[in-house]
């Protein structure tokens, strides 16, 4: 494989070759402040699995015994503080539900563990919980509508939206 300094430097397409439809967001690496911190948020708070850690530093976190799905350190970051406003970085996280009914046990949790939420969207093609983990990274979670329900015009477009998410519907969602 080619060195990256050899790569030449082109303009990007704009109508590019697709990438394979397979390919998905494997894991994310967040930096945190305190790593007991973001570990009772995620673990204790969401319910991820702590598959390992490595000392003091870090630590992977999955959902279902996959080998990670978030990994957490301090390599950089330990006692730091979140980027300020108006600099570049990563927005948000997104964590996929398999359900409606995952979606609204982890508002529950939310709920339950006094997490305040940032926004909840209705999408048309998904509903949406946004907030912030106690190190001030973005986090969505939310699930996805079937694809047979997403909004589309006339001409077969999607159409997602941007409409309030219905809350207490969603935490209904959790009663027997």
């Amino acid at each position: 494989m080619a060195d990256a300094a050899t790569l030449p430097n082109r303009e990007p397409s704009l109508t590019p070759r697709p990438v394979d439809p397979a390919t998905r967001i494997g894991h994310v690496h967040l930096k945190v402040a305190d790593l007991e911190r973001a570990l009772s948020f995620y673990c204790g708070v969401l319910g991820f699995e702590l598959m390992q850690r490595y000392g003091a530093q870090a630590a992977f976190i999955s959902a279902g015994g996959y080998h990670h799905h978030i990994g957490l350190n301090t390599w950089e970051s330990k006692g730091g503080s979140p980027p300020p406003p108006g600099t570049t970085g990563l927005y948000h996280v997104a964590i996929l539900y398999p359900t409606r009914l995952a979606l609204a046990d982890a508002l529950r949790r939310l709920i339950e563990a006094g997490v305040e939420l940032d926004g909840a969207s209705d999408h048309g093609v998904s509903e949406a919980l946004y907030l912030r983990d106690p190190d001030g990274n973005g986090l969505e979670l939310y699930r996805d509508r079937p694809r047979e329900e997403w909004p589309r015009t006339a001409g077969g477009a999607l159409s997602m939206v941007t409409e309030r998410l219905d809350l207490r519907g969603l935490l209904a969602e959790t009663r027997d």
